[in-house]
């Protein structure tokens, strides 16, 4: 089956602006939660005193957008998700662009984990996150801000909040405040321009 796309610079525009899609019931929704979750990538970022042992037993490889289709369709293998093929596709495409990234956590059975979403200036945005091991999305989220750390990205947006992600330092800041360090994180980006493909 074939599904059309939401147009890479119609899907970093809305980002651009606090907004991301969702398919519910073969329909694109968009949103902007009036609170938003972030994880903070300073000290505030917390690694729960188990997986910290289970990270010493490096359980798995950790591996960057090798595999980024395979990471959506795990994070869309659970009843009612909103990753349809519309969404897929069009993830797919921002890939293609070096805009959408997936980290990876893979061990000799195969991929086990992982978790996905978009870059753009300084910012982050997490999409989903799936595992079929234990610990597998967890590792695969330390790997990311590590990541984002070291290429100098200051703003992960997690979208929503959950006790899951509030174990990790997880915050929820009100819409206004987020709209102000998201133009912040994205000063002197063009959208325009982060749709050419890098030489």
């Amino acid at each position: 089956m074939e599904y059309g796309i939401i147009p890479p610079e119609v899907l970093l525009g809305a980002y651009a602006q606090g907004v991301f899609p969702m398919a519910e019931d073969g329909e694109i929704l968009w949103f902007s939660p009036t609170q938003r979750g972030i994880i903070p990538l300073d000290e505030r970022f917390h690694i729960p005193r188990g997986l910290k042992k289970a990270l010493r037993k490096k359980p798995f490889e950790i591996r960057f957008d090798t595999a980024f289709r395979e990471v959506m369709l795990g994070c869309a293998e659970r009843d009612g998700t909103w990753i349809d093929g519309v969404i897929v596709e069009s993830y797919c495409a921002l890939h293609e662009l070096g805009r959408a990234h997936s980290v990876e956590c893979w061990d000799a059975d195969g991929l086990q984990g992982g978790l996905y979403g978009v870059a753009l200036g300084k910012a982050f945005f997490g999409e989903s996150m799936f595992s079929r091991k234990t610990d597998a999305s967890k590792i695969a989220l330390v790997a990311l801000v590590e990541r984002l750390r070291e290429r100098g990205y200051e703003l992960l947006d997690t979208q929503w909040m959950t006790d899951h992600l509030r174990t990790f330092g997880g915050i929820e800041i009100g819409r206004k405040e987020y709209l102000e360090l998201l133009q912040e994180m994205l000063r002197g980006e063009s959208v325009i321009d982060s749709l050419r493909l890098p030489k």
